[in-house]
């Protein structure tokens, strides 16, 4: 089974992996798996969602994509994430959504160098006024 028939299975049947449709727990999991993988899952996943969005961002992919499901609400913290069932829901679901995108531009070397010039084009733009 490779990573997108895993992350599809788990997407499909949450319960399976004690997750339900939650955000927060559902984002744990695939940290974990990328862990257990060595950052082999995930290697590149941020530089993705800066190309994909056309700007660079501090923010962990965790607060970028709930900021992305949810645009309104608030983050100030999982410790006090508070989400309605529809709002988790929303969240796993473009979490699952965005990382099966991702990796098939992963596994593509094509795509994934594209992918890279881009990101390397944003931060050569964010820097071009910076002195030496």
């Amino acid at each position: 089974m490779n990573d997108k028939q895993f992350i599809e299975q788990v997407r499909d049947r949450p319960g399976m992996y004690g997750l339900g449709h939650t955000y927060h727990p559902t984002a744990a999991f695939l940290l974990g798996f990328d862990q257990a993988r060595s950052g082999g899952l995930l290697r590149g996943f941020n530089e993705w969602l800066a190309v994909r969005h056309g700007e660079l961002s501090s923010q962990h992919w965790l607060v970028r994509v709930l900021a992305q499901a949810l645009p309104d609400f608030a983050f100030r913290g999982f410790d006090r994430l508070r989400l309605e069932p529809e709002q988790e829901q929303q969240a796993a679901d473009l979490l699952f959504s965005l990382v099966l995108e991702f990796l098939e531009v992963r596994d593509d070397p094509w795509a994934l160098a594209s992918m890279y010039a881009q990101h390397h084009h944003l931060r050569t733009l964010l820097h071009e006024g910076d002195p030496p």
